[in-house]
């Protein structure tokens, strides 16, 4: 990363959160495509992990979305947050095995009453299965949370739809709708992910936002607290107005308070190869 990459990347967060920790009945949600644990150089985990722990003890989301993460990197991320945070998650493959759409949570705010996982593919229940033209699995990990503080319940969702197959996007993009109606009738619902389709401009997003009737937390904020940048950089210059491939949709909020894509860097090092995006909502604590 350059100088001038350097400084926008500071300048956005100057050392203070984007969102930080949420207050009264709001939740601060989280999704962060990890990028798997590598020794490769640069950007390697070793490397990559203190900045990721600076980044994530600033912010505390309720609850975080994560994507690509290994068994040992999320047990490193458990390890560098607070303890009041735990992890549900199954790797693609099966066991620890693979990649992980691991949720991470605050346990001070949000009691897990059940949870699941299931497969992008004609045959959601089998693990590690494929279908519609992905080479690589791809998964979904959902959790029914109980909110301490209002009574509440809801439901978060997270993914990472196919980086190749437009179909498998489109057909992933099908079940999640389908699933979420089925497992959450009548409950708000918040969705991560890594969705490797534009925001606004794809079937993907389509489906999820006007077939799903969800809702982008980053066009519906009453204030968006960063500049849009794209969020996948590859460790490459940041690019402003850039396509936003990972989201935040919900359903059932009744405020959407604030959302930001988050630039965090520490001496030229990012966290990631994505950049987390954030919202704080508070969502709906009577039945549908």
């Amino acid at each position: 990363m350059g100088v001038t990459q350097v400084a926008v990347a500071e300048q956005v967060t100057g050392g203070w959160p984007v969102i930080g920790p949420a207050r009264g009945d709001t939740l601060h949600v989280m999704s962060f495509n990890l990028r798997y644990a590598s020794a490769t150089e640069p950007n390697s985990w070793a490397v990559r992990r203190p900045v990721m722990a600076q980044l994530l003890r600033r912010e505390l989301p309720t609850v975080l979305g994560t994507q690509e993460g290994l068994y040992g990197q999320l047990k490193d991320i458990e390890h560098d947050l607070p303890s009041d945070y735990d992890w549900i998650g199954m790797g693609r493959a099966g066991g620890s095995r693979d990649e992980f759409m691991a949720i991470f949570y605050d346990t001070r705010r949000l009691e897990p009453l059940e949870f699941d996982h299931y497969w992008l593919s004609d045959t959601p229940s089998v693990i590690g299965s494929k279908s519609w033209g992905n080479n690589v699995i791809r998964m979904v990990t959902w959790v029914r949370f109980a909110d301490r503080r209002t009574g509440a319940q809801f439901v978060a969702v997270n993914t990472h739809f196919d980086h190749e197959s437009e179909n498998s996007r489109r057909r992933g993009a099908e079940l999640v709708r389908d699933r979420i109606n089925a497992v959450a009738p009548g409950l708000p619902v918040v969705l991560t992910g890594d969705f490797n389709a534009a925001a606004g401009t794809t079937p993907t997003y389509d489906i999820l936002v006007n077939g799903a009737g969800l809702t982008d937390s980053w066009p519906a904020a009453a204030e968006r607290r960063t500049p849009l940048y794209a969020t996948f950089h590859g460790y490459r210059p940041l690019v402003p107005g850039g396509q936003r491939i990972d989201w935040i949709l919900t359903r059932g909020a009744e405020t959407i308070q604030a959302a930001g894509i988050n630039t965090h860097a520490r001496a030229g090092q990012f966290p990631s190869d994505h950049l987390p995006v954030q919202a704080l909502l508070t969502l709906r604590t009577s039945p549908a």
